[in-house]
Parts: structure tokens; C-alpha cells; sequence
């Protein structure tokens, strides 16, 4: 008697051996786009499993660390931006200290991308959300030291961009023609036979999309420290912050 479940399977087995010489390829992809909005309908045993979450993300978002007294702008300003502002002087405060318990020595000034400032911060009580909306990038803070010569080329690029690019620690003074006048860091007039130590972005030190910051530098050290992070930790220090636009960057009038 013949087995009825052989019988079964030797077609296939006849089928895979006359299609194993023939060859396969992909012959077309198709898909569709499903847009996730309100209009699709939330999944209750979903909805209860991540309810408590998201609560919880929210609070911890939502809950006072500063109170701001005058709303800050990332676009009110030709050289210099109280938003941007805020945020170098964020980065030099919350880094000297990791860095100089580490090396000994002092960051000398800070240098940013106007870019990287993706938001205002509001008046009135301000959040770890707000430090979000302002750096929602995973970028670090790094260290670099500079040769004078290649400060010198990082000025001279700020001054050709034309933008508020945020600095501290660093004054640039442009004659009534817009070409370069001064520099003075930490008060005291630029030493092209100095090394300097910058605090800036990991985002521009890996090229970014303003590739001209940073051709080249002497030392390069990561604090593993998040500007976001630098910010919600400044937030939670100061209590108050106040609106601040200095002559840090400005041009003889």
C-alpha cells in the first residue's frame, strides 16, 4: 500500500527540483503611506498599557525649573540673538567647571551655530519641554583647542557668514564697513601665539552642515555631556533668567 501522504508531497518535491536551475528576481516593490492621525482609532488595551508613560513624561516635562522674566528670540538680533545668547553662555557656564576638574585649566569661549538655536524661550515659567523645543538634538558638548592662527580663521568665518552665530566669552568688534576691527577674549586682546580652548557643538566639530567652523584643530576632547542636558541642569541652577544682549558681537556704527 502506498503512503497517501508521499503521494502528497512528490509533486512538490518535483516542483522544487525543476524550479531550482531557473532564476528568481524581485520584480516590483508596492506600498501605500498610512498617515497616523486622528482619524485612525486608538487601541484601548494600548492606550491603558501607555497612559501611565506618558503621563509621567509629561510631568516631568511640564514641571517648573526657572522662572524667565522677558520672552528670549532666536531672530532678534543681526550679530547677536537673546536666544542665542542664552545659549552660549549656558554651554560656558555648565562646561568650565567638568572641564576644569578634569584638566585644570579654563575654557576660554564658546562658539555655536545660530541653527542649532531652533526655538525662543517664553516668558514665565520655563521647563525641561522648553530645553527640548530649544535643543532637540542629541549633540554633545566638545572641547578643542585651538592654535591662534586657526582662531583666527574661525572669526574670520563667523565674520563672512553674515549670521548670529552665538558666542561667549569672545568679543568681535567690525568697523562701520562690516571688515574686522578687534578681538578680545576673556577680555584681554587676541594672542595669535596662544592656544585657546573652545567649548562648541559635537555636531559642528563633526562637520554639520557649516562645514567651515572647524577645518582643523589641535586637541579635541567629548565631556559626554548633552547641551540639552547643559541647559535643563542651568535651568534648575539660576531660578531666574534675564534677558540679555551685550556687544559681544556688534559693528561700529
Amino acid at each position: 500500500m502506498i503512503n497517501s501522504r508521499f503521494l502528497w508531497c512528490l509533486p512538490a518535491v518535483v516542483l522544487l527540483a525543476s524550479c531550482g536551475e531557473s532564476q528568481l528576481g524581485l520584480d516590483r516593490i508596492e506600498g501605500n503611506n498610512i498617515a497616523v492621525s486622528d482619524s485612525l482609532a486608538a487601541v484601548d488595551a494600548i492606550e491603558s498599557y501607555v497612559a501611565p508613560y506618558r503621563d509621567r513624561i509629561n510631568e516631568v516635562l511640564d514641571t517648573p525649573l526657572a522662572y524667565n522674566t522677558e520672552a528670549l528670540n532666536e531672530h532678534d538680533g543681526v550679530w547677536n540673538t537673546s536666544a542665542g545668547t542664552l545659549m552660549a553662555d549656558v554651554v560656558l557656564e555648565m562646561a568650565q567647571p567638568i572641564w576644569t576638574s578634569r584638566t585644570g585649566e579654563p575654557i576660554d569661549m564658546v562658539v555655536l551655530n545660530a541653527g542649532g538655536v531652533r526655538s525662543g524661550l517664553p516668558s514665565g515659567n520655563v521647563t525641561a519641554r522648553n530645553a527640548y523645543e530649544l535643543m532637540p538634538f542629541e549633540n554633545n558638548i566638545n572641547i578643542l583647542k585651538l592654535s591662534g592662527k586657526q582662531v583666527r580663521e574661525l572669526v574670520q568665518f563667523l565674520v563672512g557668514a553674515r549670521r548670529p552665530h552665538p558666542i561667549s566669552g569672545m568679543q568681535v568688534i567690525l568697523d562701520q564697513n562690516g571688515n574686522l576691527e578687534a578681538v578680545n577674549i576673556q577680555g584681554r586682546p587676541f594672542d595669535e601665539n596662544k592656544v585657546y580652548t573652545l567649548a562648541t557643538s559635537s555636531y559642528l566639530v563633526e562637520g554639520g552642515a557649516d562645514t567651515g567652523f572647524f577645518p582643523a584643530y589641535v586637541e579635541k576632547e567629548d565631556l559626554d555631556y548633552k547641551m540639552r542636558n547643559a541647559i535643563i541642569d542651568y535651568f534648575k541652577k539660576v531660578d531666574t533668567i534675564r534677558k540679555s544682549v551685550d556687544d559681544r558681537f556688534y559693528q561700529m556704527q
